[in-house]
């Protein structure tokens, strides 16, 4: 996947309204694969909505999405199977982890199903994020902080074309904030991909072209 495109997109709760005042919304904007964007937004403008269009959990919008021209709205689920494994990796806001399980396993239950990461790229990824101690325990236990950061980890353990990342430094200070936006980058970088963060009020810490949602 090279890129993804939007024409026109609204969503429908914001259907009849005049006064939208967007970079993203009833525009023509494409992401490119390799490059790196933060679309920032106000509470309640669709950051999260936007987030779940791109990866086919929702259709409620006017107006086109498309992955390399392709209208997403098109594919069969065998095609979305096919995008969620190989070409988008998502953090949702909610994180999604297990709580019953620890915070190795929660990466583990994804990396088994990808084979993408060896065990000590892993336990490098634990280190690197300050929560090497953490990996026994269980995700219901840790802070949302820490709880944050082992879902980033789990987000890169997939091969992909885009990183698709909702909110990922809410609960991090600057510091983490920081070292999550090199190792974004760095496996970034490695696989090529394209780099697509929200935020509302405080950013990943990237170089990145910005759109105001």
């Amino acid at each position: 996947m090279k890129e993804i495109t939007l024409h026109n997109t609204l969503p429908r709760v914001f259907a009849g309204q005049n006064n939208i005042s967007s970079d993203v919304w009833h525009r023509d904007i494409t992401f490119e694969k390799g490059k790196q964007y933060l679309i920032s937004a106000e509470s309640g403008t669709g950051k999260s909505s936007l987030c779940s269009y791109i990866y086919g959990y929702r259709q409620d919008y006017s107006g086109t999405i498309a992955f390399d021209g392709v209208d997403i709205k098109s594919l069969t689920v065998q095609q979305w199977c096919n995008v969620r494994q190989h070409h988008i990796a998502y953090l949702p806001q909610d994180m999604r982890l297990f709580g019953e399980l620890t915070a190795m396993e929660n990466v583990e239950l994804k990396n088994r199903l990808t084979g993408f990461k060896s065990r000590d790229e892993i336990t490098h990824l634990f280190e690197a994020m300050g929560i090497a101690d953490k990996v026994d325990s269980l995700a219901s236990k840790l802070s949302i902080g820490q709880q944050q950061r082992v879902a980033i980890i789990r987000t890169l353990c997939q091969p992909c074309d885009f990183i698709l990342l909702d909110e990922p430094v809410s609960h991090l200070d600057d510091e983490n904030n920081r070292t999550v936006a090199r190792l974004i980058t760095e496996e970034a970088t490695r696989q090529g991909a394209g780099v697509i963060a929200t935020s509302v009020g405080y950013h990943l810490k990237m170089d990145a072209i910005t759109f105001k949602l």
